[in-house]
């Protein structure tokens, strides 16, 4: 499992709680930015992280995230009226094209530096000025759990690894790669929640191939987590026959 908090422990326990034996490898570590708020009509949230640097609400403004989870943490830093789209970018585009009008003033999209490029693009087709601030880096991880080193060296490693990201995936396949486990990898089934995090995730572990590549059919986690094939018993014991080779 390689999603980096907030939201990998979550994840985690999603995981065990289906019976897998789950590792925690988060490639990146996000930081929050404290960042000012410029005069806009609505703040848009793509994160969780992004949630955790935002300043205090002022009176009557909006938010507007992405799915419940990061209006929720937007609640629990004091913006008592975060809206929550269905889970995806383009459910938040048209969220906001739904609630807000364009002619009524910018946008403030809150998100990690580099990230959501595409929707503050789809936002401005729409006919939206968009304001981009930098709520959260994200620095790629510098070494790899020691159990997970142990588990991939060892007889009876994962046979399934999660990517939520591209740039997660590009990350910790790098550090993978390095720890001269690549061709481990290539055993693996590699579950991505979207074509490009997929694609990322071929990438990064070329010239060799995933022994299987899985994507969800709609990025959510949700999604994600129904590629998985068997895993652990209830008991925490493994079927050898149970995983498809």
């Amino acid at each position: 499992m390689t999603r980096p908090e907030p939201g990998g422990a979550e994840t985690m326990a999603r995981l065990r709680a289906l019976g897998f034996r789950a590792l925690a490898m988060p490639a990146l570590v996000l930081r929050p930015r404290r960042f000012a708020l410029p005069q806009c009509q609505a703040v848009l949230l793509t994160s969780r992280a992004a949630a955790r640097a935002l300043p205090p609400q002022p009176r009557g403004l909006p938010l507007l995230a992405v799915g419940e989870a990061t209006a929720e943490a937007a609640r629990a830093a004091g913006w008592a009226d975060a809206m929550a789209a269905s889970g995806t970018a383009e459910d938040l585009a048209r969220l906001a094209a739904h609630r807000l009008d364009p002619a009524a003033g910018p946008l403030l999209l809150a998100v990690g530096q580099g990230y959501a490029l595409d929707l503050a693009a789809d936002l401005r087709r729409r006919g939206f000025r968009v304001l981009r601030r930098v709520a959260y880096a994200a620095t790629p991880a510098t070494s790899v759990p020691a159990p997970v080193l142990a588990a991939l060296r060892g007889g009876n490693g994962p046979g399934q690894v999660l990517f939520h990201s591209p740039r997660s995936a590009a990350c910790a396949i790098t550090l993978l790669r390095e720890a001269g486990l690549a061709a481990k990898l290539a055993d693996m089934v590699a579950l991505a929640i979207s074509p490009r995090v997929a694609d990322a995730a071929r990438v990064a572990l070329a010239p060799l191939a995933w022994r299987e590549m899985r994507v969800a059919g709609r990025p959510s986690e949700d999604a994600l987590l129904a590629l998985l094939g068997p895993g652990e018993t209830r008991q925490g014991q493994r079927d050898p026959e149970s995983v498809p080779r």
